[in-house]
């Protein structure tokens, strides 16, 4: 018996296709090693190089590991970790301290509460009021406030973001940030809603408009560099791809990186790699 074709429920995906997509760990045979990775190579960056513990709000989870540089007044790389919004933290996201510390830069893990604890709209505002924090303390903890730069990987890059396109309360002022770099993200989330995602994330419509970066482009005030891996999922590809064609459309000042035959998980590994063309492309810009 001929088996009959099923029913998209997003783009040309069924179900069971788009749930694919967004389980990155289905396409990545050496997951769990990097993400193993990201702890051990975290653990060996706050033994290596100095670290200041700071708070930016009383919540358990609103805290900044910063790196310092050894000159003062250098640039400020400031990394939001991903984990789907319900995993990782801190203690697993300094993996790339030591080469940006090396590099002459200070570096800062910027920390946030996830899901189930908050929502992810909260999320969108913890990262927005933390890279706050840090803009408008740049003199006290040494660093340049023309150049401070945001990093992102995978719900990391979206909650980059959403953080500098979002109308919330919490919203960055314009200047504050000199660059962001946005690494295999998902800039709208009606996908990821559609998605088995959407049993935990669980956003309304108005929620999923809101904190869909690739709806509100017209708001970002610095340039954007968005990179994704080659051996990326299907959706993550087109995620970086669309994204970049809306900034440049609403006439943004953005670039587009495609890491060659690396997967989701090991493009977040060339950010701690000197020599790989993402880092390369940051120390660029700043």
């Amino acid at each position: 018996m001929t088996e009959l074709p099923t029913k998209p429920v997003f783009l040309d995906y069924d179900q069971a296709r788009l749930d694919l997509n967004y389980n990155q760990g289905a396409w990545a045979a050496n997951a769990d090693e990097i993400i193993a990775w990201y702890r051990e190579a975290s653990l060996i960056a706050h033994r290596n190089l100095a670290c200041r513990s700071l708070a930016y709000g009383e919540g358990p989870s609103e805290r900044i590991d910063l790196f310092p540089a050894a000159s003062p007044r250098a640039p400020l790389v400031v990394y939001v970790h991903g984990g789907a919004w319900r995993m990782l933290d801190r203690m697993d996201s300094a993996f790339a301290a030591e080469a940006f510390v090396r590099a002459g830069l200070n570096f800062a893990v910027l920390d946030f509460a996830s899901i189930p604890a908050v929502r992810l709209p909260e999320m969108v505002m913890q990262v927005q009021r933390g890279i706050s924090w840090l803009a408008l303390r740049a003199t006290e903890l040494g660093f340049d406030p023309g150049r401070l730069f945001v990093i992102g990987h995978s719900s990391g890059a979206h909650l980059v973001s959403a953080a500098l396109t979002a109308e919330t309360p919490h919203r960055i002022a314009p200047g504050m940030v000199a660059e962001a770099l946005c690494a295999s993200g998902a800039y709208d989330l009606e996908g990821p809603m559609l998605s088995a995602r959407g049993r935990y994330l669980d956003l309304t419509a108005a929620e999923i408009a809101a904190f869909s970066p690739i709806r509100h482009v017209e708001a970002l005030t610095c340039p954007v560099l968005v990179a994704y891996g080659e051996a990326e999922t299907d959706e993550y590809r087109r995620h970086a791809t669309t994204f970049h064609a809306s900034l440049r459309n609403a006439g943004k000042a953005t670039q587009l990186l495609r890491a060659e035959g690396q997967n989701h998980f090991e493009v977040s590994r060339m950010l701690a790699a000197q020599d790989s063309p993402i880092f390369d492309a940051l120390m660029k810009a700043v």
